[in-house]
This record gives structure tokens, sequence and C-alpha cells, in this order.
């Protein structure tokens, strides 16, 4: 794979979108640099129904291999955005928000955790990025707003799989949930409640830089 990743022909925003901020918060997260732009990969859709994909989802990143070069676009629904827009995250992290906020920021892990290891001629698994995704919005909820009972509750318990994901899809949706609400419940325990946010950000940043493997070696040895 080459580190460069083909864009798709989405127009720049003219100002910072909610998705660039949240790239750039998770790029400084992780002390990680893509030299991406997420807008600029950003596709509506239009763009994806020409794609030709058999599912819609709210949220989806389409990749492509081709000549050397990974292509992606990302689709995230418009109306999510709107509402992010609306409702600032920044701000308040509240029920007005919430559900979209996790779906932008599962968009936005996919592309940078995707993009680093084209980068680095790594290959993934979609359950590797599934279960990065899903540590990803538990870090962002709990950076904004606090973590808690509630939150985890909401993240990992309050979920409704999609209908239409086959077997293997849904295996892996579930495994990446189940293995989260593990690793988010040792966080907590062992960091947030004891107010040790910074030193739970340095175990984080390791985590992210594991293979598949060794995360879950990781969520086996510290989960309760």
């Amino acid at each position: 794979m080459s580190p460069r990743a083909r864009p798709s022909r989405a127009r720049h925003a003219s100002r910072v979108s909610i998705l660039a901020r949240l790239q750039r918060g998770l790029e400084a997260l992780y002390r990680v640099e893509t030299n991406l732009e997420v807008d600029a990969f950003v596709i509506d859709d239009e763009q994806r129904r020409r794609a030709g994909v058999a599912r819609a989802p709210r949220e989806q990143l389409l990749i492509r291999e081709e000549a050397g070069e990974l292509g992606m676009g990302l689709f995230v629904d418009g109306a999510a955005l709107a509402n992010l827009e609306r409702h600032d995250p920044s701000r308040r992290l509240d029920d007005a928000n919430f559900s979209d906020f996790c779906l932008a920021v599962e968009g936005v892990s996919h592309f940078v955790y995707l993009a680093l290891c084209a980068a680095g001629h790594r290959r993934v698994s979609a359950l590797e990025l599934e279960l990065q995704a899903e540590v990803d919005k538990f870090v962002c909820c709990v950076l904004l707003s606090g973590g808690g009972d509630e939150l985890r509750r909401r993240l990992y318990h309050e979920v409704r799989f999609l209908d239409d994901l086959d077997a293997d899809e849904r295996d892996r949706y579930r495994t990446a949930n189940a293995e989260a609400a593990r690793y988010a419940e040792a966080l907590e325990r062992r960091f947030v409640r004891e107010d040790r946010v910074v030193d739970m950000l340095g175990e984080l940043r390791r985590f992210y830089r594991m293979g598949l493997d060794d995360k879950r070696g990781l969520i086996a040895r510290h989960a309760g």
C-alpha cells in the first residue's frame, strides 16, 4: 500500500468543519499525523451511490486500492453533521447531539487509523478498525463530559445492530462492542475515577500503536 491516499473530489469546506476538528483532536490525542485533511475525502450521497455500495449506513468509509495507492471516501450523514454544527459538542454534549457525535467520531477514527496504517504499510483488519473506533468514542466523550456508568451504558449496552448486516459483520460489531466495553470499564476503574487522566492518555497512546492481538491481550489483562 502506498503511504499516499487519494482524496475524493469533494469540495473543501470554507470553515473548519466538525470532522476536521475531530481529526485534529484525535491526532493530537494519539500524537500522530496523517498529513491529510479529512474534508478532502468526504463524499455525499450521490458520490456514494456512484460507488455502487451494497449497504448505505449513516457512516461509511469506502476504500479502493488502485495502482499502488489507497483511495478513500468518507460518508457521514449530512443531517448528523448539520446537527453537530447547531449543537456544538465542544460546548455541551447531551441528548441533543450525543448519537451524532459518536457517529462522527467513528467515521473520523476509521479514516485516521486506516490512513496511518496505509502510510506505515501495515495491514489492518475490519475488527481492529471497529475496536479502535469504539474505544475512541469512549475517550472523546470522557474528555468532553466525564465518564461514568451512564456513558458506558449508552455506548455499549443501549446499541442495536442494523438488520441488513450479514453474519460476519454482525459478529465483528458485537465483538468490537464487547471488547471496548470491557476496556472502557477498566479505564474508568483504573484512571477516570482516580482522576488520573494524564496516565490514562499515556496508556491509550500505547494501545493505539498495538496490533489487534496485543490490544485484545491488554484488555484481557485489565478487564475486571
